[in-house]
């Protein structure tokens, strides 16, 4: 069968819509589990529009469709997507709600309840529209070689790595439940069931889960929503008698079971479908937190000394990459691509390591300007002398997951003093959020300034958030905490793994970010009231010196650099070839 043309998809999906009786229709970057990455079978929206971006939304209406998205993507989308089909909009600049109040007013708007929480309609609902759930997806019904779901298997993750047996996580999580009068939780984000359970898998590119669903009841109890194919004996060994597995096609059944209960449902990590069918059913829904959510966030001694592992070792690999790139970089010879593939074999020789934490972004001159640039074979391009190279990668290994952005000069001539400059403010920021000490109770949003507050004296700014929490061998985009304007109120604590990546773009020219992940632990202050939380600086790699202006620098800012490239040193000193030591004494020379 040839494949269908872009406008011959969108044609065939808005003749589904008229056959359902509906005149719109909503489809979100998302899969039944709501997460940031999603299977080949669950890419609907790169499928329909070309936009291959982690978040975004794609809304269809007789004669005009648009695509949203945020910050990150705004180059991205409209490099991707078909201009006379597809209007690209900024998603806070113009809000999805706004444009269907503006454009939809008296139509029904279809919607597959499986891909949207509750909560998000309720974001789109305004005034003159009428937002209608479908049984089917008619997207999918046009979608002829939409591939297979996933069947990877679901594996035990050891306790040596998870800190904590999984008996326990589920009595402290269904403990939650009773003092909040439940009888059970739905479990509809798969990182809850691998961090519950003490599982991991392979059913994503980059994010080690076994996608699923399950039910917590208030007495600890799990039904587990999987292929049972996908569950081989070892692992249903390690389950546990407490938990059942039952195929996919038995939760109607058993959320029907659950008439006159008391079941929580988080708006905002469970898919609508959940909500309809158990009210349907006579269920009392009960609004709440995924129970996982929290504890998942605030990792565990063992955890974090995971991390802290992980760390060094990922530190070693890219000592050696950033090494090999201050040699092979003036030479011209290196592209996007090839310099990412290098720092990724660097890795593949650490131990404990399973795969990148998402698809390295290269981005060399003007690509670095794309927040989320991902280099292809049509896109990737020479790395050439004298100029601004990003490199934003990460590793998953066991026992924890690293998030690291260097923004590079390839010389072998002297960085421009206005590039310099620039550099130094993203610096100045990003040591600002690194060295905030604050009280319980402050969270992301209160400290996002801080990173800012050095571009902003000079009228300059970067449109994307500060920086997102990190998971234990799960997502590199882990909430509910981050550091951003727009990110919910929820306060640290001690624990959590955020990213602090403060940057600048020049559209058309380079791209800046410096990112280090950051665990909060508890600050000693003597003349406290009150406790206090700090950061303790993870990440382990050395930031560019000539792309730095000392002069620009306070003195503190300068001590806190010249520790942070002493401590580097010294930690990673001992992981490290002879040459790539030599390289790292100098690039870790006081400043």
């Amino acid at each position: 069968m040839t494949a269908l043309t872009p406008s011959e998809r969108l044609a065939a999906l808005r003749a589904r819509l008229a056959e359902a009786g509906v005149q719109g229709f909503i489809v979100p970057r998302a899969d039944e589990h709501l997460g940031e990455y999603v299977p080949p079978s669950g890419e609907r929206l790169a499928w329909l529009t070309g936009f291959t971006g982690s978040a975004g939304m794609a809304i269809v209406l007789p004669d005009r469709a648009a695509v949203f998205t945020d910050g990150r993507y705004t180059l991205q989308v409209r490099a991707q997507t078909d201009g006379s089909l597809w209007e690209c909009r900024h998603v806070t600049e113009e809000p999805p709600a706004e444009w269907l109040k503006a454009h939809a007013q008296d139509l029904a708007i279809g919607y597959d309840p499986w891909l949207h929480a509750a909560s998000a309609i309720e974001r789109l609902t305004v005034p003159g529209l009428h937002f209608v759930p479908l049984t089917a997806n008619p997207l999918d019904a046009v979608w002829a070689d939409r591939p297979a779901a996933p069947m990877a298997e679901a594996v035990p993750h050891p306790i040596e790595f998870a800190g904590k047996p999984s008996a326990e996580k589920r009595a402290e999580a269904a403990a939650t439940l009773r003092d909040a009068q439940e009888e059970a939780a739905v479990l509809a984000d798969a990182h809850s069931l691998a961090w519950l359970l003490n599982i991991r898998g392979g059913d994503l590119a980059h994010t080690p889960l076994a996608l699923g669903f399950a039910l917590l009841h208030a007495d600890a109890r799990v039904d587990l929503f999987m292929d049972p194919r996908k569950v081989p004996a070892e692992t249903r060994v390690h389950l546990g008698n407490d938990v059942v597995v039952r195929p996919r096609s038995e939760l109607p059944q058993a959320l029907d079971a659950l008439r006159g209960r008391r079941v929580r449902i988080d708006a905002e990590a469970t898919p609508a479908w959940f909500t309809h069918w158990l009210r349907e059913a006579g269920a009392e829904i009960s609004a709440g937190e995924d129970p996982c959510r929290m504890p998942r966030a605030c990792k565990n001694a063992v955890e974090r000394d995971g991390a802290r592992a992980a760390h060094r070792r990922d530190a070693a690999a890219m000592a050696r990459f950033l090494a090999w790139f201050a040699a092979e970089a003036p030479k011209g010879g290196l592209t996007e691509m090839s310099a990412a593939a290098q720092l990724l074999a660097f890795r593949q020789d650490g131990e404990r390591f399973r795969g990148e934490s998402f698809p390295a972004i290269s981005g060399a001159g003007e690509h670095g300007a794309i927040v989320h640039y991902r280099a292809m074979p049509e896109t990737d391009r020479r790395i050439a002398p004298d100029e601004v190279y990003l490199i934003d990668s990460g590793g998953q290994y066991l026992d924890g997951t690293t998030d690291i952005t260097r923004t590079l000069w390839t010389g072998p001539g002297a960085a421009p003093a206005a590039v310099k400059e620039r550099v130094t403010r993203v610096l100045k920021g990003h040591i600002a959020l690194a060295t905030a000490r604050f009280p319980t109770g402050v969270a992301g949003p209160h400290l996002d300034a801080l990173a800012r507050r050095a571009l902003w004296d000079e009228g300059l700014d970067y449109d994307h958030g500060t920086g997102h929490g990190v998971g234990s061998f799960l997502s590199v985009h882990e909430g509910p905490v981050a550091f951003s304007r727009t990110a919910r109120v929820v306060p640290l604590r001690e624990g959590m793994i955020l990213s602090d990546e403060p940057g600048f773009y020049a559209t058309g020219e380079y791209g800046i970010r410096l990112e280090n992940l950051l665990l909060v632990v508890p600050a000693e202050l003597p003349a406290a009231t009150k406790p206090f939380l700090q950061f303790e600086t993870l990440t382990l790699a050395p930031f560019e010196c000539a792309l730095i202006e000392p002069a620009l620098l306070t003195t503190a800012e300068r001590e806190w650099l010249n520790a942070y490239h002493a401590r580097v040193l010294a930690e990673v000193a001992p992981l490290v070839d002879e040459v790539t030591l030599d390289w790292l004494r100098g690039a870790c020379a006081a400043v």
